[in-house]
C-alpha cells in the first residue's frame, strides 16, 4: 500500500520566477431580494482571451476577494445555480486594488421551470491557507459509513487503539459539530461519532492553527464537522436508504426536509441506524523485576455489539429584516448498544508455563441520550458588505449515560475462584454556553473583532459495583462511589486583521479564566483549581506573485482534561484489565508555529513545530508495583517536542480524473517518568493518503481512497504500520433526482492496531481489530425544487467559524 501511495506522487514542472505585484478585486453578490448569495462561483478572466486567472467562492455575507497582477485588464463572471450568469464590464486593475459595484443576480427562468443539470461538483478535498476541507456530502466513500469512518480517511487524521483522534500525529483536538463544542474525549467521543451517520455530514474542516475567535482548547487544532443544510427554495425533502455487510450487517435510513419562502426557513432531519460490529483484542504480557520475568498472561477478548441510534434535528430561521435574522434549533440523539462476548485469560508463571486459565462470558450495555438547544441572532448594521456585524449565540446541552456491565474478574490474582463483578453506572452532564461577537470594519481594509463567552459544566456520575462469589452477592464498597464535577470558563478575545494588495495580517489575544472543582463522595476526595491564561495568536499571508504565496502562523493553546478523563470510575475490559479516569490530571499547554508555501494556488509545503508541556496521554501500565492487574488511564508526562513536514499535491491527469495526495513526515519526542520508568523516546513517522476521483460519464463516477500510517511512538506505546484501501462508485438516476452509491471499506483488511506498551517492569504486546471490511449499497432521492436560495443561516457559532482566515 505504501508503494501504491508513493506512485501517486509524480508531479512535473519547475518553479518559475516571481511575477509582478498583486492587487485585490473585491465585491459583493446579492439575490433579487437583496440578500447575500453564499457559495457563488466568482471567476476572474483576462480580457484578451477570457482565460481564467483566479476563481473563488462568495462567503456567508456574499463578499468575495480575488488577487491578480496589477496593471492587467480583466472582467469578472459570477455563477450560481438558479441564477443567470453575470458578466462585469472590462476594467484595468490598479496597484491599489478595485472594489466592484454590488453584483445583483437575476433568477434564471430556465432553471426555475426545468430540471437543473449539475455539470461538476466540489472536489473531495480542498486545501486553504489555514485548513483542509473534506467535502463529504457527494462522496460515494461516505455511503453507509459513520462520521468516525470518514474522519479516519481524512488527510493526516488517525485513531489509535484507545480511540484517541490525532491530526498529523498529534493528539489533543477540539471537535465541534455545527459550531458546538463536543464535551467528550477518547472512547466516549469515538462512540458518539460511530453513532453519527455520514449521510448527515456536509463538510469536515481540519484546522491546525485557529485564531483567537476560537476556544483555546485543542493543542493539535480543531476538527469542525458541519452537517447538511438544504439551500433550496420552497418545500423540499430527501430520502436515503442503505445496507452494508461485513461479518455483521448495518442498516441506515433517514429523511430531511425544509421549507424556505420569504423570511422563513424551517428545516428538519432524522436518521436511524442499526449497526452490528465486533471488537477482538489479543495481548501477551510479561512482568519483570530487575530485568528478570516474574510472570505474565495471554488474553483474548471478543465482543459483538449491536447499536441502534436515532439522530434528529429541527429548527427555524426568521429574517425580521434583510439585516437581522433570529434562529432556533433542537438537535438530539438516542443511542442504545448491547454487547456480549467472551473473555479468556491464561496466567503464566516466571518460566512462561501455564499457571491458571479462566474463560467467562461478559456483557456491556449502554444508553446515551442527548439533547442540544440553540438560539442565535445576527444583525448587520448596514446593507454594505463592509458593515458592522453583531452575533449572539446561546446553547444548552444535556448528555446522559447509562452503562451496565458484567464479567468474571480476578480481583485477587491469588484467589482460588474468580468473582462475578457487575456494575451499574449513570452520568448526567449539562453544558451551558453563551457568547457575543462583534465585527468592526476599519479604514484601509482593516477589521477589528472581539467577543465574550461564558460556559458552565455540571457533571454528576454514580457507580454501583457488586460482587457475586459462591452464590452470595454483596455491595463492592471499595469501588461504589459518586463523582461530581463543575467547571466555569469565562473568555474574552480581540482580533485585528488587515488585508492589503500582497499581505494579510492577523493578530489576536484570548484570555480564559477557569474554575474547576471535583468531589468523590466516598472518602471525600476533592480538588479545586483556579487559573487565568492568555492565548496569543498571529498569522501573515504574503503573496509574492500569482504563483507563490507564503503563510506564517503562531499560537499558544491548551487542552483541559475531558470530563470523562477526570472521572475515576473503573470500566473493566476483561478479567485483569480495566480503564479509568484520573482526577489528578492537569491541563496541557503548547506553543505552535507553522510556515506554509503555496505554489500555483494548490501545491503546498508546510513546516510546523510545537512544544507541549504536561502532555496528556493514555497509558497502559501495571495498576500497582506488585499487581498483575493492568490499568489504562490518562496521565501527564513531562514534555512533547513535535516537528513535521506536510505536503499536499492535487493532480488532474485529465478532465475526468482528479487526485489529492497528502503526506505528513513528523517527529515526536516524549519525556517523563511513570511506573518506575524514565521516558525519553522519539521516532520519525509518516502518514500518507491518496484519493482518486474519476468521472466516467453517463452519470457514473468512481472514488478510491488509500491511507498508510508508518510505525510510530506515542509515549510508552509503539505501534506498527497499518493502512486502509476503500473504493466506491455512484450513479446518478431518475433525471438527477436519485443517486445510487456502492463502496467497500478496508478492502485489504489492513486497518488493525498492532502495538506494544513497554516499561522497565512490564511489556504488553496487543492487537486490536474490528469489523472494518464492509460492502455497502445505498440509495438517495431528492424531492422538490432545484432552485437554490441565498444562505441566511448565520448563527453565532457558524459566523465564528467563517471569521477564521478573514473570511
Amino acid at each position: 500500500m505504501a508503494c501504491f501511495l508513493l506512485l501517486s506522487w509524480a508531479v512535473g514542472g519547475t518553479l518559475s520566477a516571481f511575477g509582478q505585484g498583486t492587487a485585490l478585486v473585491t465585491g459583493t453578490v446579492r439575490d433579487p431580494a437583496g440578500l447575500p448569495v453564499e457559495f457563488a462561483t466568482i471567476t476572474l478572466h483576462r480580457v484578451t482571451d477570457s482565460t481564467v486567472t483566479k476563481s473563488e467562492f462568495s462567503d456567508a455575507k456574499g463578499t468575495f476577494l480575488l488577487g491578480a497582477p496589477a496593471g492587467g485588464r480583466y472582467l469578472v463572471s459570477v455563477a450560481q445555480v438558479g441564477y443567470e450568469r453575470y458578466w462585469s464590464a472590462p476594467f484595468e486593475l490598479p496597484p491599489t486594488g478595485l472594489v466592484l459595484p454590488v453584483v445583483g443576480l437575476r433568477t434564471s427562468a430556465a432553471t426555475a421551470l426545468q430540471e437543473v443539470k449539475v455539470v461538476g461538483q466540489k472536489p473531495l478535498f480542498e486545501h486553504q491557507a489555514d485548513r483542509t476541507i473534506v467535502n463529504v456530502e457527494n462522496s460515494p466513500l461516505a455511503a453507509g459509513n459513520t462520521a468516525l469512518d470518514v474522519l479516519t480517511r481524512a488527510p493526516g487524521v488517525t485513531v489509535d487503539g484507545s480511540d484517541n483522534l490525532a491530526l498529523r500525529g498529534r493528539q489533543g483536538l477540539l471537535v465541534i459539530i455545527d459550531g458546538k463544542r463536543q464535551p467528550m474525549t477518547g472512547t466516549e467521543l469515538a462512540d458518539y461519532l460511530r453513532t453519527l451517520p455520514a449521510e448527515q455530514l456536509a463538510t469536515i474542516e481540519l484546522i491546525t492553527n485557529p485564531p483567537a475567535s476560537y476556544d483555546a482548547q485543542g493543542t493539535a487544532g480543531v476538527i469542525a464537522i458541519n452537517l447538511k443544510k438544504d439551500q433550496r427554495q420552497g418545500a423540499n425533502s430527501s430520502l436515503n436508504l442503505g445496507y452494508g455487510r461485513g461479518v455483521y450487517g448495518r442498516f441506515t435510513t433517514g429523511a430531511t426536509g425544509n421549507y424556505r419562502r420569504g423570511k422563513i426557513n424551517a428545516y428538519g432531519a432524522y436518521t436511524y441506524a442499526a449497526r452490528s460490529t465486533y471488537l477482538r483484542l489479543t495481548s501477551h504480557r510479561v512482568f519483570y523485576d530487575q530485568g528478570q520475568p516474574t510472570g505474565g498472561s495471554d488474553q483474548e477478548d471478543f465482543t459483538a455489539t449491536r447499536t441502534q441510534a436515532h439522530n434528529w434535528k429541527a429548527g427555524v430561521d426568521y429574517a425580521f429584516t434583510r439585516r437581522t435574522t433570529l434562529g432556533a434549533a433542537l438537535t438530539g440523539q438516542l443511542a442504545q448498544s448491547n454487547g456480549a462476548g467472551t473473555n479468556a485469560v491464561t496466567l503464566l508463571d516466571a518460566s512462561g508455563s501455564l499457571s491458571r486459565a479462566l474463560t467467562s462470558p461478559s456483557y456491556r450495555n449502554a444508553s446515551t441520550p442527548n439533547l442540544t438547544a440553540n438560539l442565535n441572532l445576527r444583525h448587520a448594521f448596514a446593507d454594505s458588505s463592509n458593515s458592522r456585524v453583531l452575533t449572539a449565540d446561546a446553547n444548552y446541552a444535556t448528555y446522559r449515560l447509562g452503562r451496565q456491565q458484567g464479567l468474571a474478574a480476578l480481583l485477587d490474582a491469588g484467589s482460588v475462584a474468580p468473582t462475578l463483578l457487575s456494575s451499574d453506572q449513570s452520568g448526567n452532564l449539562r453544558l451551558l454556553t453563551a457568547q457575543l461577537d462583534y465585527v468592526q470594519p476599519l479604514a484601509h481594509q482593516q477589521r477589528l473583532s472581539g467577543g465574550l463567552k461564558i460556559s458552565q459544566v455540571q457533571s454528576v456520575n454514580d457507580a454501583v459495583f457488586q460482587q457475586t462469589s459462591n452464590g452470595l452477592t454483596t455491595l463492592d464498597t471499595a469501588q461504589t462511589n459518586q463523582f461530581r464535577y463543575t467547571e466555569n470558563i469565562r473568555a474574552a478575545y480581540l482580533n485585528w486583521q488587515q488585508t492589503g494588495a500582497r499581505a494579510t495580517w492577523q493578530a489576536g489575544l484570548r484570555a480564559e479564566q477557569t474554575s474547576a472543582q471535583g468531589v468523590q463522595e466516598v472518602g471525600n476526595q476533592r480538588f479545586d483549581r483556579q487559573y487565568v491564561q492568555l492565548f496569543p495568536s498571529a498569522s501573515l499571508k504574503y503573496t509574492f506573485s500569482p504563483r507563490h504565496e507564503l503563510t506564517v502562523a503562531l499560537s499558544r493553546r491548551l487542552d483541559r482534561p475531558g470530563y470523562d478523563q477526570l472521572n475515576p470510575f473503573r470500566i473493566y475490559l476483561n478479567a485483569t484489565t480495566y480503564r479509568s479516569g484520573n482526577s489528578a490530571l492537569l491541563p496541557q499547554t503548547s506553543y505552535n508555529a507553522e510556515v506554509t508555501h503555496t505554489y500555483l494556488q494548490k501545491y503546498t509545503v508546510g513546516l510546523s513545530y510545537s512544544n507541549t508541556q504536561h502532555p496528556i496521554l493514555i497509558v497502559v501500565q501495571p495498576a500497582t508495583a506488585t499487581s498483575r492487574f493492568v490499568l489504562a488511564r490518562p496521565v501527564n508526562l513531562g514534555a512533547q517536542h513535535y516537528a513535521a513536514l506536510t505536503l499536499t499535491v492535487p493532480l488532474t491527469p485529465s478532465k475526468a480524473w482528479s487526485i489529492y495526495n497528502s503526506a505528513v513526515f513528523y517527529y515526536s519526542r516524549f519525556t517523563g517518568d511513570l511506573a518506575g520508568t524514565t521516558l525519553n523516546r522519539a521516532k520519525p513517522s509518516i502518514n500518507l493518503s491518496s484519493t482518486h476521483t474519476l468521472a466516467l460519464g453517463q452519470g457514473w463516477s468512481v472514488d478510491l481512497s488509500a491511507t498508510y500510517q508508518s510505525p510510530e511512538i506515542y509515549g510508552f506505546i509503539t505501534s506498527r504500520a497499518n493502512g486502509d484501501l476503500t473504493i466506491g462508485a455512484q450513479k446518478s438516476l431518475l433525471k438527477g433526482q436519485g443517486t445510487l452509491k456502492f463502496n467497500v471499506t478496508d478492502v485489504l483488511y489492513t486497518n488493525r492496531n498492532i502495538a506494544a506498551s513497554t516499561y522497565d517492569n512490564y511489556v504488553d504486546n496487543f492487537t486490536q481489530s474490528r469489523d472494518s471490511r464492509v460492502a455497502t449499497l445505498s440509495f438517495s432521492y431528492r424531492l422538490g425544487s432545484n432552485q437554490l436560495a441565498a444562505s441566511r443561516r448565520a448563527d453565532g457559532a457558524e459566523e465564528e467559524k467563517r471569521r477564521v482566515g478573514g473570511q
